[in-house]
């Protein structure tokens, strides 16, 4: 008999999650708390952009025509319970308010709601990323309050999903982490992911403690090495080098590698920064804080960059904002996204708005969320009207879109072609020989 599938938590990684194991081939049922979320899946809509998402979502709504009809949604735990012999928990874990540790209040009240729903046997998956030591917690809360016992067990499987790849990434993961605690946990995911495994995408084997330093351990690792860039274009600057030919030259080594070795404002969104920050509070509660303390550079450093930026572009006006345009290319932590949390580029354009600057930002999808978070800066339809009458341009997200403007064009409405790129991702001498003044990050002005 075919396994049913339940996701709890339909956000960003929720959502990506249900419809790719209906791609798979399972009937899943979906859930969340908030029913307006709910009708709009209902609908084969999406709640964020993601490239592909909302394709695979429409081939598999029941109701939608010709759809598989394997993937519904539902508010009823009740349902869920009865529905499911594998509960994907996918709910989020912020940073909590005022301090680094992660907010598990999500996933404990989702645990608190499924584990009494839970009458037969039952395999319940966390994937949202927590501290280490929550597997072990919450598997004894879940045989304390699951009416079948011992029947139900707990395994932890991380996503490693970046935004932008989110569904080729769970439809083809380059590995699968599993934290279990018994064979028959093992066999039960060895089955869910048996196509992705039958495609040659490695399937590891852990306890819970490792599956859940797994995610907080690869993103500390790539926070570090973007961090280290971005330390390198420091140095960079103060001793006249190129941080571009330098990422170049050591990334030929393959000990090192040439991704994420791109400078410029730093790192961004939903899980790097809190994830990071996260790890070393919960290092320091286990006694382990020194171990993480490097941690601490690699955050100030990116934090750093966004000051960095904000003077640049006050020096690029002539020491001070108040009277002068300043337009922002990109909202968006990161392009192929619509997701502005502790984006980089909103961050940079709200310290300009403080300080007196007129900021218009234009993004191609984050332009909703970069309003509600900011409303009182300006925003353009189109990255044409959000040049008109700058006196410096700041490239801030990576958009191909960016990449293929016309800097002529560009040139003919600016106040000053003058521009910033904070993302190292613009041909140089193309906007120079447009007539604009170019800087980069950690590279010579000329």
């Amino acid at each position: 008999m075919a396994l049913k599938i339940t996701v709890i938590g339909t956000g960003y990684l929720g959502a990506t999650h249900a419809a790719a194991m209906a791609e798979l081939g399972f009937e899943v049922l979906g859930l969340d708390i908030d029913p307006d979320k709910i009708a709009l899946l209902q609908r084969g809509e999406v709640p964020m952009y993601e490239p592909g998402l909302e394709d695979l979502l429409r081939r598999h709504v029941a109701g939608i025509e010709g759809s598989s009809g394997r993937l519904r949604f539902t508010t009823s735990w009740e349902e869920v319970g009865a529905f499911g012999d594998v509960h994907f928990v996918c709910v989020n874990t912020p940073q909590k308010h005022g301090e680094y540790a992660c907010d598990m209040s999500y996933v404990d009240a989702a645990f608190e709601a499924l584990a009494p729903q839970l009458h037969g046997p039952a395999l319940v998956v966390g994937k949202s990323t927590v501290p280490v030591g929550s597997a072990a917690r919450l598997a004894e809360r879940l045989a304390k309050l699951a009416p079948a016992g011992e029947q139900v067990e707990l395994a932890w499987n991380p996503e490693f999903l970046r935004e932008g790849f989110a569904v080729d990434d769970t439809l083809h993961p380059d590995r699968i982490v599993v934290g279990v605690a018994s064979e028959r946990a093992e066999e039960l995911l060895r089955e869910v992911y048996a196509t992705p495994i039958a495609e040659g995408s490695p399937f590891v084997v852990a306890d819970f403690p490792t599956a859940e330093l797994v995610k907080t351990a690869a993103n500390s690792f790539l926070a570090t090495k973007i961090s280290f860039i971005n330390a390198m274009a420091e140095v960079c600057e103060a001793a006249g080098g190129d941080v571009v030919k330098l990422a170049e030259a050591i990334g030929h080594d393959e000990r090192i590698g040439r991704k994420f070795l791109r400078a410029g404002i730093g790192f961004g969104g939903g899980c790097l920064p809190k994830d990071i920050r996260a790890f070393m509070a919960r290092a320091g509660e286990l006694g382990a804080d020194q171990a993480l303390t490097f941690l601490r550079e690699v955050d100030s450093i990116n934090m750093r960059r966004r000051g960095h930026m904000v003077e640049l572009a006050r020096e690029a006006v002539g020491g001070s904002f108040l009277g002068k345009v300043v337009t922002v290319l990109g909202a968006t932590f990161k392009p192929d996204s619509d997701d502005v949390r502790d984006s980089p580029a909103l961050n940079v354009a709200g310290q300009i708005h403080l300080q007196g600057g007129q900021v218009t930002v234009y993004d191609p999808k984050g332009m909703d969320n970069a309003r509600r978070l900011f409303p009182t800066l300006n925003y353009a339809p189109t990255a044409l009207e959000a040049v008109r009458g700058a006196h410096v341009v700041l490239h801030l997200t990576e958009w191909r879109e960016f990449r293929e403007l016309d800097p002529a064009r560009l040139a003919d409405v600016a106040a000053e072609p003058r521009i910033l790129d904070g993302r190292n991702a613009l041909d140089a001498e193309l906007w120079r020989k447009a007539g604009w003044t170019y800087r980069a990050l950690g590279r010579p002005n000329a």
